[in-house]
């Protein structure tokens, strides 16, 4: 079973101050991204919900956060689809179709599990 990034921070195990630093961030960034390359939908959902808040060490960035919240709403997850919408509307038509370019390179690039 995976545990998306955004769960792992609140895991005792981690001390809060190394939760804070970039390493950390790195590291939780990673684990979520192996998850979401598995297919966990929960996963790509937290990815966007960090972008989208630039929270635990990731900076805000709405093209990110609406690719990740773009590839778990395709993956099944509902909650996805309306915080794409919200996130949509803070972005140009530019930046939207460049999130929407990554998405299907991330999908092309078969790191998302078939």
């Amino acid at each position: 079973m995976t545990q998306a990034w955004i769960k792992l921070v609140a895991d005792e195990s981690l001390p809060a101050v190394v939760a804070e630093s970039h390493e950390a961030a790195d590291l939780l960034v990673a684990t979520c991204l192996a998850a979401a390359a598995n297919g966990d939908a929960n996963a790509l959902f937290d990815l966007g919900v960090a972008y989208s808040t630039g929270s635990h060490g990731v900076e805000c960035d709405m093209i990110e956060a609406h690719k990740w919240f773009n590839l778990a709403a395709v993956g099944g997850h509902e909650e996805a689809a309306h915080c794409r919408a919200d996130v949509a509307d803070e972005m140009t038509a530019r930046e939207i179709a460049e999130a929407q370019r990554r998405a299907r390179e991330w999908l092309r690039s078969g790191r998302a599990a078939a």
